[in-house]
């Protein structure tokens, strides 16, 4: 998730919050299990990149990268905490972000699976919340559009009070309500079905769909249906644990001047809500994604429903060429279409890619962005220059 920020007042908020002093063994977390990387072929052309990307002013990098050849691979470069001065390493974990709307998707599926709603289901036949009757929309649209951002519901995000309220008080935890006032009576993009528009506001709708349906709270049931039978003990949402032991800092580059400031304790808008608040590492988000294309999370049925893509209207230039599913997005790079989903937060920013030609897959993390910093990891220059790094 990214909003317009207001830079001077940021700053000033910013700098109000002093880093902690931490030893190097809270950020110590276990090897990544079938680790090739060192006799990976690729192994000195993969860390290079990685470290170009650090030397030219990102804070810290992870990624993880598999192929039916050689495996797995992975590599970090750079600082989990500049403070402290301690290095980043492959296992540790950060915010992922927007990337939950995948995990999401998936959730909804295996519900669809287990015969406690249809994806063509209007929202509201299982979800009659009192604010949901004041935002546009709501009553037309089903769970299917809301998963596919085709919807037209108002992103509460792109409003300028929502963006000045959460800068306001950038340590605030906000709860769906809170987020939700801010697309209240504000006019949709569209009529259901008509085109795409990415929207937060739907995603945090859909958690409280599966909290209704399934009577636990968002962590939990993510916790049932994804982690748990991945045995992904470093994924989690974040409501079950906000800023958890271990989890890299935060940066920002608001000046553009490459001097960052810390901002690992102002994402609180994402802790409880579907939209984003994803903690992860590369190789769990790998392992999440490639057993999902293998078609044993959800089924193939269900699979090729959230691989069904709608295209906008309207494509921007400077971005790749870009069709939605259901949490997730096709793209067509240089080396061809790849799946994709991006997630981002104050000091954070991750992608993940996976080809279906061949299966590769391609997950890193950075915790530093905005100002020159997105320029080196998240532009589609960027990250064409990850693409053929490691598929030339």
């Amino acid at each position: 998730m990214k909003f317009l920020l207001s830079l001077s007042f940021l700053l000033m908020i910013l700098s109000c919050k002093k880093s902690l002093d931490l030893q190097p063994t809270f950020y110590d977390c276990s090897p990544v299990p079938a680790d090739s990387s060192s006799r990976n072929p690729n192994n000195s052309k993969y860390q290079a990149l990685l470290n170009d990307m650090t030397s030219k002013g990102v804070v810290g990098i992870m990624m993880s990268v598999h192929d039916s050849k050689h495996g797995m691979w992975v590599g970090s470069s750079g600082m989990a905490d500049l403070h402290n001065n301690i290095a980043m390493k492959s296992c540790n974990i950060t915010r992922a972000g927007s990337i939950i709307k995948m995990y999401v998707a998936v959730t909804l599926l295996k519900l669809q699976e287990e015969g406690k709603l249809d994806l063509d289901d209007k929202v509201t036949d299982h979800l009659n919340d009192e604010i949901l009757s004041k935002i546009k929309n709501t009553d037309k649209s089903t769970i299917r559009q809301l998963l596919q951002h085709s919807s037209g519901i108002y992103n509460y995000i792109l409003n300028p009070q929502f963006q000045t309220a959460s800068l306001n008080n950038l340590i605030k935890e906000w709860q769906a309500p809170d987020l939700l006032f801010y697309a209240k009576n504000m006019e949709p993009y569209f009529q259901p079905g008509e085109d795409v528009h990415y929207s937060n506001t739907g995603y945090i709708i859909l958690g409280m769909l599966i909290e209704k349906i399934e009577n636990k709270p968002l962590y939990q049931v993510l916790d049932e249906k994804i982690f748990t039978p991945l045995h992904q003990s470093k994924s989690f949402f974040a409501a079950k644990d906000k800023i958890p032991n271990g989890i890299v800092r935060g940066y920002v580059d608001f000046y553009s001047t490459l001097e960052v400031t810390e901002s690992t304790y102002y994402s609180g808008w994402d802790y409880y809500t579907a939209d984003g608040g994803l903690i992860s590492n590369p190789y769990d988000m790998s392992v999440f994604i490639r057993t999902l294309m293998a078609g044993r999370i959800i089924n193939t049925a269900s699979l090729q429903e959230m691989l069904q893509w709608k295209r906008p209207r309207e494509q921007d230039e400077t971005l790749f060429e870009t069709e939605y599913g259901l949490g997730i997005f096709r793209i067509l790079t240089s080396k061809g279409v790849a799946y994709i989903h991006s997630g981002d937060a104050i000091g954070y920013y991750n992608t993940m890619l996976y080809f279906p030609s061949d299966g590769t897959t391609i997950i890193y993390s950075v915790n530093s962005n905005y100002g020159k910093i997105d320029q080196l990891i998240s532009s589609k220059e960027a990250m064409e220059k990850i693409i053929t790094t490691i598929k030339e």
